[in-house]
């Protein structure tokens, strides 16, 4: 059935080209803007950083720890 050897090139570019793909990239950078932000960092820059990262910013706010106000 599936015994073809497809090339690395060959297979983000078949990645790339269906549409669910960035729906999905894009509603994750979502999820990682409103993460960022219950830890107290920028939502805009956490989502910008994940269109980059994916996964990998996902796993960078999940170990983070959450930003400290200063205390007044």
């Amino acid at each position: 059935m599936g015994d073809e050897i497809v090339s690395v090139g060959q297979l983000v570019f078949c990645v790339m080209d269906d549409p669910s793909f960035f729906v999905g990239w894009g509603t994750l950078s979502l999820i990682n803007a409103g993460l960022a932000q219950g830890k107290g960092r920028s939502g805009l820059m956490w989502c910008l950083l994940s269109l980059l990262l994916g996964p990998l910013a996902t796993l960078l706010i999940v170990v983070l720890d959450r930003v400290r106000s200063p205390d007044l």
